[in-house]
């Protein structure tokens, strides 16, 4: 479809959302979404932050009003977007994924940011310190312990020595993942192999650089990445080598081997705990970002691919 089609369908759908939600009689706060496509991960967490926001007593269309837009992964289309959303006036902004982030934070100055599905908000420029909000911008990080990660796939796989990684140079949280995971890997003795991904369609012949290397593959929450899960998995199956996904459901979709991340749920709702606040009236630069406790990792393994891969199974461990 083209570029400039897609753009004005966007603003479209905002305008229609406006004119039908937003009449002078409701005067309700309004909490923008710019999200980066649709994503179970990403779904997941827009789920739990109004989950969190309803406990906190911000009911939609009557106590709240929730406006939602996406750029179906496509880069170019995030100014349009964002200006759209910025243009209705919200109480706060919440900027999903590490692109959509890094413009608003360049474009908005007077409206509270909130960023959410974002691995290192430092490494990537949305803040300076991990622990404080910066200028307008606080958030709720997707930060998955990889230590822990690594643990849990060794304990699976015994005899791993080799983890693969595909990334993009263009995306911020790829470049993040691949310093946390050698850190973690090094800690525990284990080597990484990283393959440079420009365009989804590379992928099936960029994957033949892991083939008899790599013991298993690790796909992050990447927004590049991610949504070509099934062609990984499809590639993967080939060469005969599990797959471990940041996000659960592609285990129980039967795609992958395994998870051990992030419950994106408790994501979306430690991003709600702020974006609550922020409706009461709190200023922006006092609420400290957040980041996933032990408590909110869990582990999921696909029971077919466990047989396949005649894996073991750790206690405390769900299998789908």
């Amino acid at each position: 479809m083209n570029k400039i089609l897609i753009v004005a369908i966007i603003g479209l759908v905002i305008s229609v959302a406006v004119f039908h939600g937003f009449k002078k009689k409701d005067n309700l706060p309004i909490v923008a979404i710019a999200n980066y496509g649709r994503h179970s991960t990403l779904d997941a967490s827009i789920a739990g932050l109004k989950k969190e926001l309803e406990e906190q007593g911000f009911i939609e269309n009557k106590t709240v009003k929730y406006v939602i837009a996406d750029v179906g992964f496509d880069q170019s289309l995030i100014p349009q977007m964002v200006t759209n959303l910025k243009n209705l006036k919200p109480k706060v902004i919440v900027v999903k994924s590490t692109p959509v982030a890094q413009f608003a934070k360049g474009k908005i100055k007077n409206i509270p940011l909130v960023f959410n599905d974002v691995t290192d908000p430092v490494e990537v420029g949305l803040i300076k310190d991990k622990t404080k909000p910066d200028g307008n911008m606080t958030g709720a990080s997707d930060t998955q312990d990889l230590n822990v990660f690594l643990t849990f796939a060794k304990s699976i796989l015994p005899g791993a020595k080799t983890v693969g990684i595909l990334y993009s140079s263009s995306e911020s949280n790829d470049i993040a993942l691949i310093k946390k995971m050698r850190e973690a890997a090094f800690r525990i003795g284990m080597a990484v192999i990283i393959v440079s991904i420009d365009q989804s369609r590379d992928i099936p012949i960029r994957m033949q650089e892991l083939k008899g290397k790599a013991d298993f593959i690790y796909v992050g929450v990447s927004g590049i990445i991610q949504p070509s899960l099934p062609v990984i998995a499809q590639e993967a199956k080939k060469m005969d080598i599990p797959v471990f996904n940041a996000g659960d459901q592609a285990v129980r979709d039967g795609l992958v081997l395994a998870s051990f991340g992030i419950n994106y749920e408790s994501v979306g709702r430690n991003a709600g705990k702020l974006v609550s606040q922020l409706l009461k009236g709190m200023d922006v630069e006092k609420l400290s970002p957040i980041y996933p406790t032990i408590q909110n990792h869990f582990g999921v393994i696909n029971k077919s691919q466990a047989e396949k891969y005649k894996v073991k199974i750790p206690k405390n461990t769900e299998l789908a």
